[in-house]
């Protein structure tokens, strides 16, 4: 056993879940590959589970501990999550059972099979009636990062005022049409959050669920996985169990802007309250681009009349 000799609250985690699941069997090992967490996989009483404690400062990029509990169980409940064995409020840690797959590539999530897997699967959890304790709309996000970012002495991207003007042009077409009122959603659907175990497609990483768009899952989705237009007409198909209308398909390209708003943002508040060795600003500048380029599309004010369902 190492890392817990190093991290206090680890080692006290440990012994109380120790007590819960029975006697720690073997050492804990550090799970690469989460920015905001840090993640072990330690084995209690013949099981492995997934011990998960928080970085520093995660609230102040709107992350709710209570809905990601609450997401990540019905989730489970769904099959499409891994299923909750405990969570702590002090030390703060969410503790999982260790789902047994491999992690997907954005390829493989392309892939028609897998996409509608992913398409049943959000489709599951948008209407599951779940109510989360949190709102998640992309407008106030990015408000709230960008003051985050000011008050810790950062500063906020050229780029940042009109691309806030265009997510208002987007709310304000969507507002009102019935697939965009609010769900639990995941909100972070990267290809690392993705696991095949056998058969099953299963979401990991539900800190950022809350109540929102449902279509910023799906174009937070398309975005973060390079979805093709036809890759796009398929997801909406699956999801929405019919052919893609031109109004949804418009709708799913606003969304791949708001998902790189919230990205870029994203990036920005990090740089300014992170300790970890990563490149926020490499990776906001990168969102920042991509957005850009999306909101400079002669097609972009197209998409706004389409989504209105003009």
């Amino acid at each position: 056993m190492h890392e817990e000799i190093a991290i206090p609250e680890l080692t006290e985690v440990i012994a109380r879940l120790a007590a819960m699941l029975g006697p720690r069997e073997g050492g804990v090992r550090r799970l690469e590959g989460g920015i905001t967490n840090r993640n072990f996989r330690v084995n209690f009483g013949g099981d492995d589970y997934v011990v998960r404690l928080p970085g520093k400062d995660t609230k102040l990029l709107g992350i709710d501990r209570e809905a990601e509990r609450l997401a990540t169980r019905r989730a489970a409940e769904l099959g499409i999550g891994p299923k909750v064995a405990a969570m702590f409020e002090e030390p703060p840690c969410l503790v999982t059972c260790f789902v047994e797959g491999r992690q997907l590539t954005s390829e493989e999530l392309r892939e028609p099979g897998l996409l509608a897997d992913v398409a049943y699967g959000l489709r599951a959890f948008h209407e599951s009636g779940l109510e989360l304790p949190t709102d998640f709309h992309v407008y106030d996000v990015v408000r709230e990062y960008a003051e985050v970012a000011r008050s810790r002495g950062g500063e906020l991207p050229e780029a940042f005022n009109a691309a806030l003007e265009r997510a208002g042009e987007i709310v304000s077409a969507v507002r009102d049409h019935p697939e965009h009122q609010p769900r639990a959603n995941h909100n972070d659907l990267l290809a690392a959050n993705f696991l095949r175990a056998g058969e099953q497609t299963v979401i990991v990483d539900w800190e950022y669920a809350g109540m929102g768009d449902p279509f910023f899952d799906l174009g937070n989705f398309a975005v973060n996985n390079e979805l093709s237009d036809a890759d796009e007409e398929r997801l909406l198909e699956a999801y929405f169990s019919e052919p893609a209308a031109q109004r949804r398909k418009a709708a799913l390209k606003l969304f791949r802007f708001m998902s790189d708003f919230r990205e870029a943002m994203w990036g920005v508040v990090q740089s300014s309250v992170s300790e970890l060795d990563f490149d926020f600003p490499d990776y906001a500048n990168k969102h920042f681009k991509r957005l850009t380029e999306t909101g400079g599309d002669p097609r972009f004010r197209t998409w706004l009349e389409e989504a209105r369902g003009g």
